[in-house]
């Protein structure tokens, strides 16, 4: 029998609370028990749902735990993310994450870009619901579960139920792999306000009636998520980055970062994160160069540390 509950309210609008951190300790489970052990050896949150996604990948990992203010559709719990207790690097900083395409779902046909920013990661897309600054473990991380899942019989979103919407927005290294360009050296405290600003405007826009999830000024050419992230670099110290798809933009900005003769001596590393693979999702795919000067530009992509990781696929 499924609980009955209320949701709690969403607070402001594409601003994500921080979840409350709990307790960090190794992801156990014993005769279907599952629990996290703690640095006195305690087992906590044995009575508490843990997504199978985290089992999947984590078992016998030290992870660290938050408690979101969402809650599991089948128990009515609030949901627990996890995430690897790995070290965050120290800002100011920017990570640009290139995340692949979906496979059999046409919004995602060129992939995704988002931006993190001193810890905080920004994310645009014509879905308002969408546009979401929110914490790195969240981005990455969130199980599929509640409102963060696709729907049970579409495995997409699907907002028909207004007490029980399913966003299809779980953590982003279980939906697709990213590549990461980290880059240290820009004006971290602008770009906040910048794409705060723009979080803001696209939240604050009177909806159309009869696409009410949509976001009104979105524009394929001019006002993507590719776009907005493009024109805060350019504002912020990289007035010469390209592109209006992500994976064009991903490219021209590590061109332009690694270009011999810099003079503003910009740190620059690259990364792969690899897809954590679920039930919930099919493995992303790379998209296509279109652009042929960007194939160009992937010589002077490779002198960056850890370019190679991004570039062979």
């Amino acid at each position: 029998m499924v609980s009955t509950f209320t949701l709690p309210p969403k607070g402001v609008p594409g601003l994500s609370q921080l979840p409350e951190f709990i307790a960090c300790g190794i992801l156990g489970c014993e005769e279907d028990a599952v629990y996290i052990k703690n640095d006195e050896g305690g087992r906590l949150f044995l009575s508490e749902p843990v997504w199978g996604g985290y089992l999947a990948h984590w078992l016998g990992q030290r992870v660290r735990v938050h408690r979101l203010s969402q809650r599991d559709y089948e128990n009515g719990a609030l949901i627990l993310l996890l995430a690897p207790d790995e070290p965050a690097p120290s800002p100011p900083y920017i990570i640009l994450y290139y995340n692949e395409r979906l496979p059999g779902y046409l919004s995602s046909l060129f992939g995704h870009i988002a931006m993190n920013v001193d810890g905080r990661v920004f994310s645009f897309s014509e879905k308002v619901y969408e546009n979401e600054e929110m914490s790195v473990d969240e981005y990455l991380y969130r199980p599929a579960l509640g409102e963060f899942s696709g729907h049970p019989e579409s495995l997409t979103f699907n907002l028909d139920d207004a007490q029980r919407p399913y966003y299809y927005k779980f953590g982003r290294r279980f939906m697709r792999t990213i590549h990461a360009l980290y880059i240290e050296g820009l004006d971290t405290t602008r770009l906040t306000e910048l794409l705060r600003t723009e979080i803001e405007v696209i939240h604050q826009t009177p909806v159309d009636p009869r696409f009410p999830h949509e976001y009104r000024d979105f524009r394929f050419f001019r006002r993507n998520c590719t776009t907005i992230i493009r024109n805060a670099l350019r504002q912020a110290g990289l007035p010469e980055v390209s592109g209006f798809l992500p994976r064009e933009l991903f490219i021209n900005t590590a061109y332009q970062v690694s270009r011999p003769r810099r003079e503003d001596n910009l740190k620059v590393c690259a990364s792969r994160m690899e897809q954590l693979k679920v039930p919930e999702q099919a493995y992303s795919r790379p998209c296509p160069i279109l652009n042929p000067m960007n194939r160009l530009r992937l010589t002077h992509v490779s002198r960056i540390p850890g370019a190679h990781s991004i570039l062979d696929c």
